[in-house]
């Protein structure tokens, strides 16, 4: 089943009820942290870096970031696509991430 995760927009559950919850608020955090902001795991989270770069560099660099992000922090979820939604011209861009759970 293919799911579609956007960033992290409420309170984190500590108890999801199903490991699919767990999976998916996992992924949702992944896509709203910046990386070199959690101690002792650097590396977790997005680069802020690409920014500043014009749309299509941001977009591009965007996606093989968060696919590499979530590969590294949550690997039982397989990206099966990376698109954005928001306005552009007011500098508003977040991911949607369609992600497949495999079991």
């Amino acid at each position: 089943m293919m799911y579609d995760v956007r960033p992290l927009a409420a309170a984190i559950n500590v108890a999801p009820a199903t490991e699919i919850d767990e999976i998916l608020q996992n992924v949702a955090v992944i896509l709203s942290t910046v990386r070199y902001t959690v101690p002792y795991d650097r590396r977790f989270g997005l680069n802020p870096q690409y920014l500043d770069d014009p749309l299509p560099v941001t977009r591009a660099r965007a996606t093989a970031d968060i696919i590499e992000a979530v590969r590294y922090g949550e690997p039982r979820a397989k990206i099966a696509e990376v698109t954005f939604e928001g306005d552009a011209a007011a500098g508003v861009l977040r991911p949607v991430v369609k992600v497949s759970i495999d079991g």
